[in-house]
């Protein structure tokens, strides 16, 4: 089997390899789509006036933004592949400390939004999925299609007003502690939980309708040990996949809360970086996130192959016997 799960890894890493030029030509390209000059919006910043052309002509040469596209994307996916990604054009720092510099405060909020979302959701998913069609069953899923139509902003400034301005229980802006990662967290997470709620509840539906469960049952044992061991733990596999795609979104957007909250994230970042036109931070921003959200699929794939023997791994009849 060891040998079916080194093909799975290898063919999947393999996989990866035109996807990720695929996100890079995407960085580059979409950051170059942006309306407005990164040298006259530089010039206009440090003198205040309209600069003229002949400045502006320098400074776009000395950038290199005056070479043809082709020609700028190789040479920037060549730096990429060592680890550079240029300079901002607006600090002059090495985009890729500021990234690292600005990343973990996202992790923090990503991380701590999924786990809060997944502690709501199991629990909620559950009640819905055993008291199918009844009162609980309706109020959770009410529940869980408030939380999916609120969008982020509206839901921030409603969290904001009732703990932050009504009850004074909260700070609003800033990062020092834990009391300023609540109210962003429950921005996110009350989205999030509400899209895993319901497909922990269709997927508890849908095992407990199968024969082993209907079986242990009848056998006798005991309802709580059922829903549990043997309908709970089938029944959060999918939602492991689903959980890798939601950090993965959670870390490439949570810009907007970022920016509500004044949190020093790479949301933030990003969004004072396309104020700017600063290409190189925009091209870097995203090459970056959709670097962690392949990988973090990928991985997604190797735990659920490892948590589902039976998917374990799509190997193919020859694979597999090459394997056995």
């Amino acid at each position: 089997m060891s040998g079916g799960i080194g093909a799975y890894v290898s063919r999947r890493a393999l996989h990866l390899v035109p996807v990720l030029l695929g996100v890079s030509l995407l960085a580059f390209g979409v950051a170059n789509l942006a309306p407005g000059d990164p040298a006259e919006i530089m010039l206009l910043r440090q003198t205040g006036q309209a600069p003229d052309a002949q400045s502006v002509a320098h400074l776009r040469e000395r950038l290199g933004l005056d070479r043809p596209f082709a020609i700028r994307y190789a040479v920037w996916l060549g730096n990429a592949a060592r680890g550079e990604l240029g300079v901002s054009y607006r600090t002059g720092t090495p985009v890729l400390r500021v990234l690292a510099e600005r990343f973990p405060a996202t992790v923090e909020l990503a991380v701590s939004a999924l786990l809060v979302s997944i502690a709501f959701a199991i629990p909620l998913g559950v009640i819905a999925a055993i008291s199918r069609n009844s009162v609980g069953d309706n109020i959770a899923r009410l529940i869980a299609l408030l939380g999916t139509s609120i969008p982020s902003f509206v839901l921030a400034y409603l969290l904001i007003l009732v703990f932050a301005v009504a009850l004074r229980l909260l700070p609003v802006a800033g990062y020092d502690g834990w009391r300023y990662l609540v109210l962003p967290v429950l921005t996110l997470a009350i989205g999030e939980s509400a899209a895993l709620a319901r497909l922990i509840r269709a997927n508890m539906l849908e095992v407990l309708g199968q024969d082993y469960v209907r079986t242990a049952t009848a056998k006798g044992v005991p309802r709580r040990m059922v829903l549990v061991r043997h309908a709970l733990k089938n029944a959060l596999n999918p939602v492991v996949t689903l959980a890798g795609i939601r950090i993965g979104r959670l870390l490439g957007g949570a810009a907007i809360v970022e920016t509500i909250f004044a949190r020093p994230g790479i949301g933030k970042t990003i969004v004072d970086a396309i104020h700017d036109r600063d290409y190189p931070v925009i091209q870097g921003f995203v090459l970056f996130t959709g670097t962690v959200f392949v990988l973090a699929n990928l991985l997604v794939d190797l735990s659920y192959a490892w948590l589902d023997p039976r998917a374990r791994l799509n190997v193919r009849p020859g694979e597999a016997r090459g394997a056995a």
